[in-house]
């Protein structure tokens, strides 16, 4: 599977949830399946890092569901999301010696998984009169699974 079409999905999941694509990068890292130990993302694969990225990501899908957080498309969540998106399709690309071109796939994943995820729930929400919460979590299992696929498709 080509490089660029995983980091252009990781920065898929990116704009989904910002914190799901590097905690799935570092857990991926820590367990060996993304080969990034003498290299400037080695960092990710260190003994605490999964868990730092982790307890983000999940402080973000409780905060999600928390009527006061804005919209993903103010400025300062969604250039978290590109930001994100961008780094980890960085990392992957690094994987296989295309980290400019990972972290391009990764921007571009990202602003399609933040516009493209807001309008899909938007919508469901509309279609299932107005019930955020279980449409929210739905979306969370999609940007888990869909991490967790990308990760383990790499190599």
């Amino acid at each position: 599977m080509s490089i660029y079409f995983l980091a252009l999905l990781i920065g898929v999941v990116a704009g989904l949830r910002a914190m799901t694509a590097p905690a799935a990068v570092s857990i991926a890292a820590a367990a060996g399946w993304l080969p990034v130990s003498g290299t400037w993302a080695a960092f990710l694969g260190f003994r605490f890092t999964p868990y730092i990225f982790g307890l983000l990501a999940l402080v973000e899908f409780v905060t999600d569901q928390l009527p006061s957080t804005p919209s993903r498309k103010v400025p300062q969540q969604f250039g978290a999301r590109i930001v994100s998106g961008g780094f980890c399709g960085a990392v992957l690309g690094t994987v296989d010696g295309s980290m400019i071109g990972g972290l391009v796939a990764g921007f571009i994943g990202a602003v399609i998984g933040t516009l493209g995820g807001y309008e899909a729930r938007k919508r469901l929400v509309a279609a299932t009169g107005g019930r955020d919460l279980p449409i929210a979590l739905v979306e969370d299992l999609v940007a888990v699974l869909l991490a967790l696929w990308v990760v383990s498709s790499v190599l």
